[in-house]
């Protein structure tokens, strides 16, 4: 078979242009932040991490002090003191409040301080175990109260390592590219579920809500890491027996008051003391970092000597960690979340934090942020 010249002449030009473009691909594209400054980080490498952009947070102005249980149970203000850390805790009360009317408050602070509209939220998340009821769900209830009109949201049940569980799914959104603004809300009205007749857990427990406002970030800020536990054979330590599909309530599961929480106090401790500690060390490790590098540690206010076994096992000084259980108490999803509202001034962009949190049943976490903005 014969070819033209011009046919040959054609090939080989054609070959010499695929050349041409091969090895700029295999040796100037990946070099072109060497010609282009910026270009691997704006272009070839835009890794989006969820960074947090703004918090708020909201507790009720009802205080209930020591002084106070100390009217309702047989208990003493040092015992409660000495053994929790707590002081005083916040009650909402009022007829036809709930979960919802502490998480708005939250959310449209955050809104306000970030200067964004409601209606700019994707989607919204609620970290709780007191929703307002079992459906439809809080988060729905709160975008329609805020009027978050093009918001999709849902509940997160984990107990107290709701928020740290909701704040993992929320950054999934961000760097999935799936959404631009997501709030993550860690919220409970506690008293609602607290049998105030029991000295072993009516001392514990507060109300309040904090939330935060997620966002991509292409400069390596935000939420960097994450380790998330579950151990379900915990339940009997710390749960709320009835009101589920198991435990229909009925005049029995009232009578026999299951519709509170039940906590062997003992048991969750020593789970909790060595589940926060440990996986706090763990994330450090993993991530070859030391106490020396981290600024705050934020963790779940659930008992001050659980906090201060999880600083020591971290090698953090005291200044280092944040604490308001004196304040607040136990508020459940909202501990964390309102730990950030009340620091928001001291936190500097670049710092390292680490979040920690046990809930019952049982659940834990820690997770680790380089926080965005300057307080």
């Amino acid at each position: 078979m014969l070819v033209s010249q011009s046919g040959k002449n054609a090939d080989y030009h054609a070959l010499q242009v695929y050349l041409i473009i091969y090895f700029l691909f295999i040796f100037f594209i990946p070099n072109l932040h060497n010609y282009f400054p910026g270009f691997n980080q704006n272009i070839m490498s835009q890794k989006i991490t969820a960074a947090i952009t703004a918090i708020g947070g909201y507790v009720p102005e009802d205080r209930l002090t020591n002084a106070d249980l100390m009217k309702m149970v047989d208990t003493n203000e040092e015992w409660i003191r000495t053994r929790t850390g707590i002081e005083e805790r916040r009650i909402l009360k009022g007829e036809g409040k709930a979960t919802s009317d502490l998480c708005v408050p939250a959310v449209l602070e955050l809104c306000k301080k970030r200067g964004i509209s409601p209606e700019e939220i994707d989607c919204l998340i609620v970290g709780t175990v007191t929703p307002d009821m079992f459906f439809p769900s809080t988060s729905n209830l709160v975008c329609d109260k805020i009027g978050a009109k093009n918001a999709w949201g849902f509940d997160l049940a984990a107990a107290c390592s709701g928020f740290l569980f909701s704040l993992t799914t929320g950054t999934s959104l961000i760097e999935s590219g799936r959404c631009k603004k997501v709030v993550v809300v860690g919220a409970d009205k506690m008293s609602a579920i607290v049998d105030y007749s029991d000295r072993t857990t009516c001392i514990i427990f507060g109300d309040g809500a904090g939330a935060v406002l997620l966002e991509p970030n292409y400069e390596g800020y935000g939420i960097l890491d994450s380790i998330l536990k579950t151990d379900g054979s915990g339940c009997h330590y710390l749960h709320m027996k009835a009101g589920g599909s198991l435990h229909p309530s009925s005049f029995e599961t009232v009578a026999a008051k299951q519709h509170y929480i039940y906590q062997e106090g003992q048991a969750v401790f020593k789970f909790a003391v060595k589940g926060m500690a440990d996986v706090s060390a763990e994330l450090l490790e993993k991530n070859h970092l030391t106490g020396e590098d981290i600024a705050w540690l934020v963790p779940h206010q659930a008992n001050k000597r659980i906090i201060d076994a999880t600083a020591n096992r971290m090698g953090l000084s005291g200044d280092k960690v944040m604490i308001n259980i004196n304040r607040y108490g136990n508020t459940t999803s909202g501990t964390i979340p309102l730990c950030l509202w009340d620091w928001e001034k001291k936190l500097k962009k670049g710092d390292n934090l680490v979040f920690a949190a046990f809930g019952g049943g049982f659940t834990w976490g820690a997770t680790l942020v380089k926080w965005a903005y300057n307080g």
